[in-house]
């Protein structure tokens, strides 16, 4: 499930639906479904066949949530933009990929497609894996890279470098490559690696060597886990629907689920809510002090990464494209004044809302995949792709969402027409046809809905796109092997206190404190 190209999705009762079939299932041998499960999506609410849209009618809202200006007046620093695309890479990360396939059991197999909250997107199988083993220095801890021109270790993603090409020498050495599509998800990917090692030279000394690596992945896991439920959800969708679902459960998905068995993974949350994070995107970034009043364009930070782009034609990060985490974080939530940059210089994401940045519509190559798609066509344009895999799975609508969340039992207000065509500042239906403006009022996709919600909500999850999200993550959480969900009274250690762990924590906790780890740059 690399890039934002073609994708399949085995989803169960139904069987494999793929572009190339349009969308109808296609069942797999029953030999190859026992000895390889793939990756396993469900359908949380009803089919949406017969209420998709036609092709042209997707084009046009296509163009409609990409062009024109878009509403900048976000609340979330831009961080939680890329750390989003972080998590997302974590619960659906293909472990199989980095584990010796013929030495692992159908049953690790399962484990190794299943949507859990466990960062195996940081570390694969674990170092004893005899595939897995390559991405740790010592058994133990992470390997970390080195920018280049002059050195600077510690600031770039491990890269492999052998190989018969650049672009094999500079692939990141990590399980995940889609966290190396973009430099503001590659330099997340690295402050993790950074905060797991921390972590380790932190461990009591008294520790086995056996149980070292397991306990420093749960301590990692479980802070991790803390971070997302309480400061990264609770800024995208509503707090009253977070504290809901953490409180009283779950009423709309796996519901009575043995909480030790492996979770699903919805296609409503995977296709269309959680897509949210292509709305936050800025098209240009204050990244550091070299790339400052925008310079740190999108295409740039595509450029310099080692999965859409190329690295700038070197083999690894050059220093003066390193993050600066002050312009991404706002560390006076923890009291460090000394890391706040100036209003002028901090990145906030976009509104949550039904507009793309107009870069969003003519996708580098690179992060397409697939076969060499020409400039302009629409099918670079993101939310042309998003809505076209929507069809393909035959996603229901946000009207048949609303009501199927309604039916068990959970407070929902569906939108009304006059709503979904007009929204708050988002995207304008007045280019489509009355015929084609009708249909997208009438069946509305449900990644739209879904950000029009947000948008009549001031940026922020309600509603049927909040009720998903906050209970596919706390299913994911549950199912974990490490799981704060599971164990209710565990409570954070490295943070200001035994209730708070954020993501500004994560990174002073890696960064030692150290103002020229969060900005080594200066400036």
């Amino acid at each position: 499930m690399e890039h934002h190209g073609a994708e399949s999705y085995y989803v169960i009762g139904e069987g494999l639906l793929t572009e190339s079939g349009g969308g109808r299932p296609r069942p797999l041998a029953a030999e190859v479904e026992a000895t390889v499960p793939p990756f396993r999506f469900s359908r949380m609410g009803p089919s949406g066949t017969g209420a998709q849209l036609g092709d042209l009618t997707r084009q046009k809202l296509a163009a409609a949530m990409t062009s024109g200006a878009k509403d900048p007046n976000g609340r979330i620093p831009s961080g939680f933009t890329y750390l989003g695309q972080f998590i997302d890479h974590d619960l659906t990360a293909d472990k199989t990929n980095v584990m010796l396939g013929t030495d692992v059991s159908p049953d690790r197999m399962l484990q190794g497609r299943s949507p859990v909250l466990d960062l195996d997107s940081l570390y694969g199988a674990g170092p004893t894996d005899p595939v897995s083993a390559q991405f740790f220095s010592d058994g133990l801890r992470l390997k970390i890279g080195t920018a280049i021109q002059p050195l600077l270790a510690g600031f770039d993603l491990p890269r492999v470098e052998k190989g018969a090409t650049k672009a094999a020498k500079r692939a990141a050495q990590i399980p995940e490559h889609r966290n190396d599509e973009n430099l503001v998800v590659a330099q997340t990917h690295l402050a993790f690696i950074r905060f797991h090692n921390r972590v380790c030279d932190t461990l009591p000394k008294s520790t086995p060597p056996g149980q070292l690596f397991s306990r420093a992945r749960r301590k990692v896991t479980k802070h991790y886990q803390w971070m997302v439920k309480t400061d990264f959800l609770p800024r995208i969708v509503d707090k009253a629907i977070v504290n809901d679902v953490f409180t009283n459960g779950r009423k709309i998905f796996e519901v009575g689920a043995t909480p030790t068995d492996m979770p699903t993974m919805p296609i409503e949350f995977s296709i269309a809510a959680y897509r949210l994070g292509h709305s936050m995107v800025r098209a240009a970034y204050n990244w550091n002090v070299n790339f400052d009043n925008g310079g740190g364009t999108l295409p740039l930070l595509f450029q310099f990464s080692g999965t859409s782009g190329d690295l700038g034609g070197e083999l690894h990060l050059l220093q003066i494209w390193i993050a600066d985490f002050r312009r991404l974080y706002n560390f006076g939530e923890a009291g460090r004044e000394d890391l706040v940059v100036p209003a002028a210089k901090f990145n906030r994401a976009q509104r949550i809302d039904t507009k793309l940045v107009n870069p969003l519509a003519d996708l580098p190559q690179g992060a397409i995949g697939g076969p060499a798609v020409p400039d302009g066509s629409e099918q670079r344009n993101l939310a042309y792709r998003n809505l076209t895999r929507a069809n393909m799975v035959a996603l229901a609508t946000g009207q048949q969402m609303a009501a199927f969340v309604k039916s068990k039992g959970v407070a929902v207000t569906p939108l009304t027409k006059g709503q979904i065509r007009d929204g708050n500042g988002g995207a304008s239906l007045e280019e489509l046809t009355k015929k084609q403006r009708q249909r997208v009022v009438d069946d509305t996709p449900l990644w739209f809905y879904i950000l029009r919600e947000a948008e009549l909500n001031g940026g922020r999850l309600t509603g049927v796109g909040g009720r998903i999200v906050a209970e596919t993550f706390h299913r994911a959480m549950e199912g974990a092997t490490f799981s704060i969900v599971r164990d209710p009274t565990w409570r954070p250690q490295l943070g200001p206190d035994t209730n708070t762990f954020r993501m500004v924590d994560l990174l002073l906790f890696a960064a030692n404190g150290k103002a020229n780890i969060i900005n080594p740059l200066g400036g």
